[in-house]
């Protein structure tokens, strides 16, 4: 299995020191190295798409072997194998981890994974996240999440009225706990039914996409709809660990892990009649190049794309005037 290097690299003006022999400039007209081909994303969800056709119709216990012939098959077609071989773990530890978790997969009523199928999709999709930000480090503990100054406090952006979009926090208490369950009775279908978020800070970028995507989503619904409701944001890997404890579809490495990844909600809005908009929306943005997007039934994940980055943090530092 591959790892990639991190070096923590050097204070800016200390030359870099190194023992390898030093090269020469290739020669004028000289072939000059080719870069290696940017993934056809497309073409890899197209693929995957056709390989859960197969995966679905082997999803009974007796067929655990013909399953993994077929993984070892497909995986190493190119359109699927050039996603996988772009991340940190490369196609065979892609391939073992999807193997490990299909074998140790449960259907659990908290696993956006329904069935065997849908951890396939789910894991699968998931990898052009970390292919995107394969070099970007994870917040490893709670503590250096709530640490980091490359995420903002989304209470304080909430309370001047700078989110389009909305969120509930998991309660800490028992009182709080209480509270949330009294309120689900009184009004069950008042607000989605999701724990809620674990930590409410974002990357700003984040922040700018989703903002942008609550205003386009409330310029196409009709007045009476809600806005955009966000269900996760960022995670530590120590909180991932503790939500596959519990039985949820918490794959690893995972771009919740970095700050990049939000799940938003689409179940809840089918009452409104307004779930299709927000689902083609998403779709047109991830057409875009924007965003990475995986259903996962009640909730769709969504990753933003580095060559979209920019963009939104601009956004974000322009409405918010830093």
């Amino acid at each position: 299995m591959r790892v990639p290097s991190r070096s923590p690299g050097q204070p800016p003006g200390t030359p870099l020191a190194s023992a390898a022999p030093t090269h020469r400039l290739p020669a004028e007209g000289a072939p000059q190295p080719t870069p290696p081909a940017t993934p056809d994303l497309d073409a890899y969800r197209a693929a995957v798409m056709d390989l859960l056709v197969e995966v679905n119709a082997l999803a009974d216990a007796a067929s655990t072997t013909a399953r993994q012939v077929l993984l070892d098959e497909r995986l190493r077609e190119p359109a699927i194998a050039a996603v996988l071989e772009a991340t940190p773990q490369g196609l065979v530890g892609a391939r073992e981890t999807l193997l490990l978790e299909m074998a140790r997969y449960r259907p659990n009523p908290r696993s956006s994974a329904g069935n065997l199928t849908a951890l396939v999709r789910i894991y699968l999709l998931s990898r052009i996240d970390v292919m995107w930000w394969r070099d970007a480090p994870a917040y490893r503990t709670d503590a250096q999440l709530h640490a980091s100054p490359d995420l903002v406090d989304l209470e304080w952006l909430r309370r001047r009225d700078l989110l389009r979009f909305r969120y509930q926090e998991q309660p800490t208490t028992l009182l709080g706990r209480g509270v949330r369950a009294a309120r689900r009775q009184l009004l069950p279908d008042a607000r989605p039914r999701t724990a809620g978020l674990r930590f409410r800070r974002a990357r700003r970028e984040v922040v700018g996409l989703l903002n942008d995507i609550g205003r386009e989503f409330a310029r196409l619904t009709p007045p009476a709809a809600p806005p955009l409701w966000v269900t996760s944001l960022v995670r530590s890997t120590e909180y991932q660990y503790q939500l596959r404890r519990l039985g949820y579809a918490a794959m690893l490495p995972s771009a919740h892990c970095l700050g990049y990844a939000v799940d938003v909600e689409l179940a809840w809005f089918e009452r409104f009649g307004v779930r299709d908009t927000l689902a083609d929306l998403l779709l047109a943005r991830q057409r875009a190049g924007e965003v990475n997007v995986v259903d996962e039934g009640q909730a769709w994940h969504l990753c933003l794309s580095p060559a979209a980055r920019p963009r939104f943090r601009r956004a974000y530092e322009a409405e918010m005037g830093a």
